[in-house]
């Protein structure tokens, strides 16, 4: 993974995948069960330590990454939020840029502390060849969650206040990438190898907006961090980025850009990866289908791909529909690979 993204190309590229620790492994629906609720599993260390080597012990990916949520930021910003099973994430709405007082960075570190504990110990637990990837949420993404008060499907409340009130969008874009850039900083300290930040609704932006609240506040994480841990690669996932995949290559700093399932095998080949090293991007649902599209999809990706620096992942996380046992023979098909 690290050889990957310093830039070497690798016969047998390394591959993890988003959400690997998930509902799709029995043992981790029985972890879950223990924790009583998806924030208390996130917050205590032992389980969200199980959960995260739970898929290591199984398939024994070349990378393992933290068991958390992007919303822990808000919660530790002082912002109530919650999971409803069925439903997903719930927060208290922030309704425009007064409400900003209610969030304050005074106490992140102590309410993320159960975090980092848990990033200690996968230092400590993980087989040495085994790479640890400490995240965050963007912060546009973030921000959605925190002003829609949950998943949204047009981001129109997120959206008017960015439009109507772009300065008060600011101050809130501002305090997540210092809350975040403070987060994913203490992760490294804790043990973290590689960071990964992940904008899920990139790509609801027209492309000024784009630049101004996913390109910029990214790229201002990664100079925070390239200034306190130089040697920890960032790896950005502008999800929906399209054409702006290439905007993220030329000017976000990062080592990695991990590509969601619609970019173009060529395309990324020729405008991205004389720049940076690429991740991805198979459809998680192949995962759910396996058999004879599974192996050819893969086959596809690693002909276009694997000649470059190159890290096999999906273009989103895995499905809780998956059968292990195709994440088993995606496995087998890139390790097969002739050396």
């Amino acid at each position: 993974m690290l050889r990957a993204l310093a830039g070497e190309r690798l016969a047998v590229p390394p591959v993890w995948l988003m959400r690997q620790a998930g509902r799709y492994l029995p043992e981790y629906r029985e972890t879950r069960k223990k924790a009583g609720g998806f924030l208390n599993l996130c917050f205590t260390p032992e389980l969200a330590t199980e959960v995260t080597l739970q898929p290591i012990r199984r398939f024994g990916f070349d990378a393992s990454i933290l068991f958390s949520d992007i919303l822990v930021v808000p919660h530790a910003l002082g912002q109530k939020v919650w999971f409803e099973e069925g439903e997903g994430p719930k927060l208290e709405a922030l309704a425009n840029s007064v409400e900003l007082s209610r969030l304050s960075l005074e106490g992140l570190h102590g309410k993320l502390e159960p975090v980092y504990e848990t990033v200690d110990r996968l230092s400590s637990a993980l087989p040495r060849e085994t790479t640890l990837i400490g995240f965050a949420g963007a912060p546009w993404t973030v921000a959605s969650y925190m002003i829609e008060g949950g998943s949204s499907k047009d981001f129109q409340k997120a959206k008017v206040w960015a439009y109507g009130d772009p300065d008060g969008f600011q101050r809130l874009i501002d305090l997540l990438v210092e809350a975040t850039s403070r987060y994913l900083s203490r992760q490294v300290t804790a043990g973290a190898e590689v960071l990964q930040i992940f904008d899920s609704w990139a790509g609801v932006w027209p492309e000024p907006q784009f630049r101004r609240w996913c390109l910029d506040p990214m790229a201002a994480i990664v100079r925070r961090l390239k200034a306190e841990h130089p040697e920890v690669p960032v790896i950005l996932f502008p999800r929906g980025a399209g054409l702006l995949y290439a905007d993220f290559a030329a000017d976000a700093g990062a080592d990695g850009l991990s590509l969601d399932t619609t970019v173009p095998l060529g395309w990324a080949a020729e405008a991205l990866q004389p720049k940076v090293t690429v991740q991805g991007n198979l459809d998680p649902i192949l995962l759910v289908s396996g058999g004879d599209a599974l192996t050819q999809a893969v086959e596809r990706i690693l002909d276009r791909l694997a000649g470059d620096p190159f890290i096999f992942n999906l273009g989103h996380g895995i499905v809780p529909q998956t059968p292990p046992e195709h994440v088993a023979q995606l496995l087998d098909i890139v390790r097969s690979r002739p050396s």
